[in-house]
Formats: structure tokens, C-alpha cells, sequence
């Protein structure tokens, strides 16, 4: 049986980006079967019943690594027979996105046609992995989510993201429930959680910005081009994007339910 890529690279990059930082992460890399997927969870103890369940959502196709944000890993290899099988990384009282970022570097999850990084409540019961990617695949979708049924759970952030009945999918993302491609995960990667400490002014060197409106009277010659109008145009084409995307939403919900009728 072959180590499964993610369960031996997580090791490598953890202790590259942890050498010289003193804060306590413990990581057991498991050997198992390289799957073609990788499932992700930010787990706390206490919501093992519902992580168990939803484990056992995902087939042998998929590696799972637990992000533990309480610092209690041993438990779970006591009482479920999977976690022997998976990677565990621990950090207290870190987030999903906090793992993520140092622990799943593009190289990581290259093996990987789709990586699922979920929140740890998440209601399960309709929900069938390999299905689901059945139809990310044939939408030709880098990033999705599964609808959220709002007749059960809290009620959603975004209207847009509940599930439209009657309807395949449509198209809206956001953190909670992410699924994304190896392509696009290459891409988003670089935009979590970019660190402070490499951003900064050069104050030793300085510049002196003019203010030249260098795009001022450009295209049309009769309209001004003064930044009030500039930034004035910008608000304008925000609020006609969002009236386009809130009336496109409508449409989409309206032709399937014709199509039903």
C-alpha cells in the first residue's frame, strides 16, 4: 500500500513553514491508498458525531486530513476506526482558512482532481459525494458548493446560495461548504490569508504622486473626467452589476420553474 501524497507532503510542508516559529502544531501523517480526491475539515471534539457522518458521505476515493482547532486529536483514533486512516494536524484555536493556507500548498493538493474544504457542521443526509462530482464536471465548474436546504439549519448568509428546487445547480459560491478544482485551488491559495508582515511602506524612499489624470478626456472629448465623476461612473457600474446579477438569479429561478410546469 502506497502513502497517499497528501498524508506524507503535509508533513514536509509543515515543518518548512514551521521551522523557527514557536507556536505548538502537532501533525500524525497516516499511510493509506492515494485517492483521487481530498476532503478537508476544521474539527472540533465535540462535533465527532457529525464529522463521523460526514466521513462516511466520501468513498475510498477521497484522502481526508482533520484540521483539530481544540488540540484534542488521540480520542479519535479510539473511537473511530477511519481515523486511523486520515491525517490529523492540530493548533489551537485556529481557523479552516488558518490550516489551509499553511498546510495546503498548491504542490500538496496537486495530486488531486478536487479538494473539499468544509466547515465540520455541516447536515449531510442528501448529500453523495461522487454524484456531486458528476455535476460539477459535466458544468464544467472550478469552483461549487452544494445547495443549502433552508426548511432545515440556520438560514443561509446568502439567499442565493439555498438550493433552487427543481434545479441542477446554478451559480454562487461562497466559504462555508467550498469544493474546488486543482486548477482554481492554485489560484485561490495565493489570495488566503496573504501575511502582513511581507507587506509594508519603504519609508527610507520616497515618492511624490502628482495626480496627473492621465485618463482624464480620453474616448468621448465632450464628458469630464474629474475623479468625482470617475468615482461617481464606479458606484453606477456597481449598482448596475448588481441589479444585472439579482435580475439574472431571478430569470434562471423562473425558467426552471417553467421548464417543471
Amino acid at each position: 500500500m502506497k502513502a497517499s501524497p497528501v498524508l506524507t507532503a503535509l508533513f514536509a510542508a509543515a515543518v518548512g513553514f514551521f521551522v523557527g516559529v514557536s507556536f505548538p502544531v502537532d501533525i500524525t501523517p497516516k499511510d493509506s491508498a492515494a485517492g483521487k480526491y481530498l476532503l478537508v475539515l476544521a474539527v472540533g471534539y465535540a462535533e465527532r458525531g457529525n464529522v463521523n457522518a460526514t466521513v462516511h458521505k466520501f468513498s475510498e476515493n477521497f484522502d481526508i486530513v482533520l484540521f483539530h482547532y481544540d488540540g484534542r486529536t488521540t480520542e479519535w483514533d479510539e473511537e473511530f476506526q477511519w481515523s486511523k486512516k486520515v491525517a490529523h494536524v492540530s493548533a489551537r484555536k485556529q481557523t479552516k482558512w488558518w490550516f489551509a493556507k499553511r498546510f495546503l500548498h498548491p504542490s500538496v493538493v496537486a495530486p488531486y482532481d478536487y479538494v473539499f474544504v468544509w466547515d465540520e457542521d455541516l447536515g449531510v443526509d442528501n448529500f453523495a459525494a461522487e454524484p456531486y462530482l458528476d455535476i460539477v464536471r459535466r458544468h464544467g465548474l472550478e469552483i461549487s458548493q452544494p445547495g443549502l436546504d433552508t426548511t432545515k439549519g440556520s438560514a443561509p448568509m446568502y439567499d442565493i446560495t439555498a438550493r433552487k428546487t427543481g434545479s441542477e445547480m446554478h451559480k454562487f459560491v461562497e466559504m462555508m461548504a467550498p469544493v474546488f478544482s486543482r486548477d482554481a485551488w492554485r489560484c485561490v491559495w495565493h489570495m488566503i490569508q496573504d501575511p502582513e508582515e511581507q507587506i509594508g511602506v519603504v519609508d527610507a524612499q520616497y515618492v511624490v504622486h502628482r495626480a496627473v489624470p492621465t485618463l482624464q478626456g480620453e474616448g468621448d472629448k465632450e464628458k469630464p473626467g474629474g475623479r468625482f465623476e470617475v468615482r461617481a461612473r464606479q458606484f453606477e457600474e456597481l449598482e448596475a452589476f448588481n441589479s444585472r446579477f439579482a435580475n439574472a438569479d431571478k430569470e434562471l429561478a423562473n425558467r426552471s420553474s417553467s421548464t417543471l410546469n
